[in-house]
């Protein structure tokens, strides 16, 4: 390891900007401290750190070092996989060596044919996708006889000896599919997409006689140049800004030069210095293909957003199988046994096909009438749910149902024993074997009906993956329940509560710590970062950070990898900002009643309330844009309409809904002048939206936002929590830092740059340091050094003296 001043030296030479702040300086030698020991930075710096150009600096100056390969990045918010573009384009423009990098998306947003909606209705972009590369790689595979391997031109190609296929064969299923194509009739016009036009014809080609024999596949010309290439792209990261490539470069020059665009950028992956991409490449197992070939210690990553680590992981581990897809299984292998009924020659091919499996014929059965059964519980337990919670009239009429989600849960949430399903599946003969051999019997369905010729896209082997979790998941860290998501259908056909709900067998992954543990050892080190982390010590501890880091007893000091931790302060001047703790009664059910009870402007609130009214009152009255995030959009929908009367500005009210009127409602916050926005804090408008410039004057979180902690889910949550962290921490770790992350997280929309001014305050005496069930201690140093207690009577005469001063 080199000095501080040679590792000041380093970095400094890649920094993409004049002089970093003392904090973000700070950040890069701790980050290329932790990396150099194949460590971790656990870091929180709010906006205005520079975390984004330190995570870069860090990680190409260890790159450099030559003590990593490469820097993987991944955020959930697409903004900020923009900046990190933007910044590492900034680093690379000062050097004469510039570092290699990409940044993904995913393969739907990269398909020709799907983005143009040529495949048939009933297949999804990736199914269809997937059968049509196994039919092209069938069709190039090669027995290696032939010593004539033309390599089409290719910019970047794989570290790969071992070609199991014949360039040449891609090379002429390639022509074949131009317009006038070999052995294919003249079709007007080529297939265009991203402003881009192909060399192909619009509709996916029939493979040349010569090549696919007598019955010859749909296959994919764009796959087949990708062969014909050896596997190389046509693209390199000269076609990007500063080497740095993006879709806007990749899709269209992959397009125009007949190359699939993702398999272009999958080869551009294994090349970059800097891979930028989402959660899901790194934690969905199900997307991780892409760079596992990566993952290694030869790695540094960056983990941006960090706070929503456990919620994103906890959702991408987390299995759903819908009732209609037991269906399609149940039908699939239903359809397969049917065929072998026809005849004797029928039985013998499809006793063939599945033996090539070793799966029976009669395993089919088994799992045929595995399904039936299950559906046929799934429905009763529904049925008797209902029946408990709003009785018999919903049989009569399904007015009676409530209108919102439902959750059953299987077992007690408190007590981690096997779950309803699993036992009725073992009174019912069902037993461990059949449940771990589901996956195999699908799988092996769906390559017999595909030989046969059967004519529907099956599910059975999908839903032989979920049901072997079900089975070897464990009770503690796994919930089971069954969902009925609120989704009314206007079809005579359907009846009873499925007409209402679309239901659905939930395995949810209580605690991702472990999971997210097993990812972080396989990578050589990193930085995880957000806005919002404190406390630090409990973050390293539910992120699985803190099991990498072993104490050695003897030696009285840590012996594993290490995890360094920093935290920053806002580097805006204090000036220009107001920061308040008000104490005003606890928000809480019990002391603010049910809104629906109580008359809107105010004639029948209870004290709590009718504090909080002028609490609201006062904070909307901030000149310019203000937002109000209430605990819930129950009380959103409350508080918006007593400031609709109290206050002279327009005023916005968010609910629950699609991501497109989210979009509008927040145009017409940010058009004309002055308004107030309410929200709730567990919404989508105060989190990963920049409210820079003059878009935000003023932001306070009433109450502390909770989520609905009754619900059996978030019971499992607590549970496993304390399991693990012990019981005097579960509903801590699991339940009150993640909301009050959310808090922090809203009220950090206001200060987004040097220049700006505004209020921020959290409403409620929860927040102060003295309270009973206080969460002041979750807030960082710097916010419980700045953030000032005051009662509720004085924030008006605060308020207007803060503004008097600017």
């Amino acid at each position: 390891m080199g000095t501080r001043e040679e590792t000041d030296a380093t970095w400094q030479e890649l920094f993409g900007f004049g002089q970093p702040y003392d904090d973000q300086a700070d950040a890069i030698e701790a980050a290329i401290a932790a990396g150099r020991r194949q460590g971790f930075l656990a870091m929180e710096g709010p906006c205005g750190t520079g975390k984004t150009m330190a995570a870069l600096t860090a990680g190409a100056t260890l790159v450099r070092e030559d003590e990593y390969e490469r820097v993987l990045v991944v955020t959930p918010v697409k903004q900020q996989r923009r900046q990190f573009v933007a910044d590492l384009r900034q680093l690379n423009a000062g050097l004469d060596e510039p570092l290699a990098g990409i940044a993904l998306v995913g393969k739907r947003d990269l398909c020709p044919y799907g983005r143009e909606d040529v495949f048939p209705p009933d297949a999804s972009v990736h199914d269809r996708c997937e059968e049509l590369r196994e039919n092209t790689a069938d069709l190039v595979e090669s027995d290696g006889s032939s010593d004539d391997r033309p390599v089409a031109d290719a910019v970047i190609r794989p570290r790969n000896d071992d070609i199991w296929w014949d360039p040449q064969t891609g090379s002429d299923l390639a022509k074949a599919a131009r317009p006038g194509g070999v052995g294919q009739q003249a079709v007007a016009g080529t297939l265009t997409t991203a402003g881009t036009e192909s060399p192909y014809r619009r509709t996916q080609p029939t493979a040349p006689d010569e090549i696919g024999g007598e019955d010859p596949p749909l296959y994919c010309p764009f796959e087949a140049d990708w062969f014909a290439r050896n596997k190389g792209s046509p693209i390199g990261f000269a076609a990007g800004e500063d080497s740095v490539v993006t879709a806007a470069e990749y899709l269209p020059g992959a397009v125009e030069r007949g190359t699939c665009p993702h398999r272009a950028m999958q080869t551009l992956v294994g090349a970059a210095a800097v891979v930028i991409g989402n959660y899901n490449h790194l934690f969905d197992p199900a997307s991780r293909a892409l760079i596992e070939p990566i993952l290694d210690e030869r790695t540094f990553v960056i983990v941006d957003e960090a706070h929503r680590l456990e919620g994103r992981v906890r959702d991408l581990l987390s299995d759903r199988l819908g009732r209609q897809t037991i269906v399609q299984a149940r039908n699939d292998c239903h359809q397969l046994r049917s065929m072998a009924r026809q005849s004797p020659d029928h039985k013998r091919e499809v006793r063939a096909h599945l033996g090539s499996q070793d799966v029976p014929l009669e395993a089919v059965d088994r799992a045929r009438d595995f399904y039936d059964d299950l559906l046929d519980w799934l429905d009763d337990r529904i049925a008797a749910h209902l029946d408990d919670e709003v009785g018999r009239s919903w049989r009569a009429d399904d007015a009676a149902l409530p209108e919102h989600d439902l959750e059953i849960p299987l077992r007690d949430p408190d007590e981690p024993e096997p779950d309803e399903l699993t036992r009725w599946a073992e009174q019912a003969g069902y037993d461990g074997d059949l449940f771990r051999q589901l996956d195999t019997i699908g799988l092996a369905v769906e390559d017999a009906s595909e030989e046969l010729g059967v004519g529907r896209t099956p599910v059975v082997g999908a839903a032989g993956v979920i049901m072997r979790r079900w089975w070897e998941h464990d009770h503690a860290t796994t919930f089971r329940e069954i969902e009925l998501d609120h989704s009314p259908r206007d079809d005579q056909r359907i009846e009873g509560w499925r007409a209402t709900y679309t239901a659905g067998l939930t395995l949810f992954d209580c605690l991702p710590a472990e999971a997210l543990a097993r990812t972080f050892e396989d990578v050589g080190g990193g930085v995880l970062m957000s806005a919002t982390l404190e406390p630090l010590d409990v973050f390293t501890r539910v992120s699985g950070l803190d099991t990498l880091e072993e104490w050695d007893d003897d030696r009285d000091e840590h012996d594993g990898r290490p995890v360094l931790t920093r935290s920053y302060g806002l580097s805006f001047p204090p000036a220009n900002r107001a920061s308040w703790i008000v104490d005003a009664t606890p928000f809480t059910a019990r002391n603010r009643g049910d809104p629906a009870t109580m008359e809107p402007l105010g004639t029948e609130w209870n004290p709590t309330r009718d504090e909080y009214a002028h609490v609201l009152r006062a904070i909307a009255r901030n000149p310019g844009n203000v937002l109000i995030a209430m605990p819930n959009y129950r009380e959103a929908t409350w508080a918006g309409a007593y400031l609709d009367d109290a206050v002279e500005k327009p005023v916005l009210v968010d609910e629950s809904s699609s991501s497109e009127a989210t979009e509008d409602l927040k145009r017409d916050f940010f058009a004309g002048e002055g308004k107030v926005l309410v929200t709730s804090t567990r919404g989508t408008l105060t989190e990963g939206v920049d409210y820079d410039g003059a878009k935000l004057r003023a932001a306070a979180v009433v109450g502390v936002p909770l989520v609905n902690i009754g619900s059996p889910r978030v019971r499992a949550v607590q549970r496993a929590y304390g399991d693990v962290f012990g019981e005097d921490h579960a509903f801590e770790y699991a339940l009150t830092i993640p909301a009050v992350r959310r808090a922090r997280q809203a009220i950090g929309r206001v200060i987004r740059g040097a220049e700006e001014v505004g209020v921020r305050a959290l409403v409620g005496a929860r927040y102060t340091p003295e309270a009973r069930h206080s969460v002041y201690g979750y807030l960082s140093p710097a916010e419980r050094e700045e953030f000032v207690t005051m009662s509720s009577e004085f924030l008006p005469d605060q308020i207007d003296r803060f503004w008097a001063e600017r």
